[in-house]
């Protein structure tokens, strides 16, 4: 008999979330007390609301970064190498087969073979094997694909990019066709919304969509927007908003599309623009963790946004300039997982 497959939109609810730690064998060597200070925010935030599971090679260490912040029962520590931070596209994606939890484990190959990714793509079989997870694990190390790529709105709907899920690098052999349902058979998916257009500069992922464009219940997408005719991204961020457009529910409906800011660039020491984006945010069980970047009026036009997204949901900025510096943001560096999976 074929297992009835949901894979849960972000909001389903959730058992707690994973962070990885940033060290010193990182990118972030060069900026290490930063970065740190901007997870220790990061996890007070999220323990005071789920559970925190931290993967880092050094759990002694982070133990005691976190002692007198984070309540020790609202914790748990994974020993693990690990290559980087990027715990959005190394962990293990949750799947409900017949209502019971599986973690799928798909091949991180660090976005299509720019950084080194060998013990990163590791880590969701360590966790399991650690029994980290009330769920079935499911070796899919034959797919490339990362958490940052997929949006799923829990009804059957996935909303990716042509640009990530097509990469040369990535599964390069397969044809549009044999993806899409790879996709559908995998996820148990109805259909795949395929955005064309869009990018931001700075960006190593190829377009993932959660820099771009997010479900949000009741049929929303929140997206980014920009009005500067100047800036770069005018013309492929319009042309994206135009396809959002045309895009509509299972039953025909248009969705409901709420503009996110566009924030005002940021560069790094050589000049070089950064990719800082408030699509990039957090769905927790009560609240939504949103990036800030030091630009109080986008950072407080996107929070007035979300919250027209997540009406019953607190609002919580993270300042996510640190973040911003190694080119992902604040959904880049955590995974969810759905109620009854992390032990």
């Amino acid at each position: 008999m074929t297992p009835t497959i949901l894979f849960p939109a972000e909001w389903y609810p959730q058992s707690g979330i994973q962070l990885t730690w940033p060290h010193e064998a990182t990118d972030w060597a060069y900026m290490l007390d930063e970065v740190t200070a901007c997870y220790i925010d990061l996890a007070r935030e999220i323990a005071k609301r789920e559970h925190l599971l931290i993967v880092t090679p050094h759990p002694e260490q982070v133990k005691q970064l976190l002692q007198g912040v984070v309540d020790p029962d609202a914790e748990t520590f994974a020993e693990c190498p690990t290559n980087d931070t990027w715990a959005r596209d190394h962990g293990g994606i949750t799947l409900l087969r017949n209502g019971e939890p599986c973690i799928y484990d798909f091949k991180f190959n660090g976005w299509g073979l720019k950084f080194a990714a060998n013990y990163d793509n590791l880590i969701t079989s360590t966790l399991y094997r650690q029994q980290r997870f009330q769920a079935r694990y499911e070796n899919r190390l034959n797919f490339v694909v990362e958490g940052g790529a997929l949006e799923s709105d829990g009804a059957g709907t996935l909303l990716t990019t042509s640009e990530c899920l097509l990469s040369p690098n990535r599964n390069g052999e397969w044809s549009k066709e044999r993806i899409e349902e790879y996709l559908k058979e995998t996820f148990g998916l109805q259909r795949v919304l395929w955005l064309d257009h869009g990018y931001l500069a700075g960006d190593d992922t190829d377009s993932h969509i959660d820099t771009l464009a997010r479900f949000a219940p009741d049929d929303t997408i929140v997206y980014v927007r920009c009005t500067d005719t100047t800036d770069e991204h005018y013309e492929a961020l319009r042309r994206m908003e135009e396809q959002l457009r045309t895009f509509t529910t299972l039953d025909g409906s248009p969705y409901r599309l709420l503009p996110l800011p566009m924030a005002d660039a940021v560069h790094d020491e050589n000049g070089e623009r950064l990719p800082a984006t408030y699509a990039n945010f957090l769905i927790m069980n009560d609240a939504v963790l949103y990036p800030t970047y030091r630009q109080p009026a986008n950072d407080r036009a996107a929070a007035e946004v979300l919250q027209a997204a997540f009406p019953g949901r607190e609002m919580v900025g993270i300042d996510c300039s640190p973040l911003i510096r190694q080119h992902g943001s604040l959904h880049c560096v955590t995974m969810q997982y759905p109620e009854n999976v992390l032990r």
